[in-house]
């Protein structure tokens, strides 16, 4: 399943001076991580779109802080200590991967050491690999072929924000996709 530029822009209309970064990726590693029909892409052109704001972020906006101490730094894999470990892993990528023990999983999985240097996952290589890759690991082509919206949004979000934009943009990438 490849997509072009004309489609993501219909997805995403202000993207427009950044897909070309991001669009020789998604199509190069879309089908390593199992992203093969117009529904799978349809459902993780919307998430990305939400997640960074149509391709313009790749490394989460909040300082970290949060993830650096007590039980949601524990979850994540950091220290429970003020460290700035929390600072240090907080979310990059075209999906947010978040918390030290999901660095050091992708860090196995692309050979890549994400781990000492965390700004690769804010290259477009880096945002687009480990997007898909959370993608399979977390189990999003299922619920993607069930076109569940609210379950996907769910199992990136661990809730349901951002749901209204996610479906606006699942309805622009069906039209694009011709779903």
């Amino acid at each position: 399943m490849q997509v072009t530029r004309e489609q993501i822009l219909k997805i995403m209309p202000t993207a427009k001076g950044r897909v070309d970064k991001f669009l020789v990726f998604i199509n190069r590693y879309a089908p390593e991580f199992g992203i093969t029909t117009s529904l799978r892409m349809a459902h993780y052109l919307a998430q990305i779109a939400h997640e960074s704001a149509e391709l313009r972020y790749t490394k989460e906006l909040a300082s970290g802080k949060a993830y650096d101490t007590g039980r949601l730094a524990v979850k994540l894999g950091n220290t429970p200590e003020a460290d700035g470990d929390g600072q240090r892993y907080k979310g990059r990528g075209l999906i947010q991967l978040t918390g030290k023990a999901n660095y050091k999983a992708y860090k196995e999985y692309c050979g890549f050491d994400v781990v000492s240097k965390p700004e690769l996952l804010e290259q477009p290589l880096g945002a687009v690999r480990s997007s898909m890759w959370f993608w399979l690991e977390n189990g999003l082509n299922a619920l993607a072929d069930t076109d569940d919206v609210r379950a996907v949004t769910k199992r990136i979000n661990g809730g349901y924000n951002g749901l209204a934009a996610r479906e606006k943009y699942l309805t622009r990438a069906k039209g694009a996709l011709g779903i």
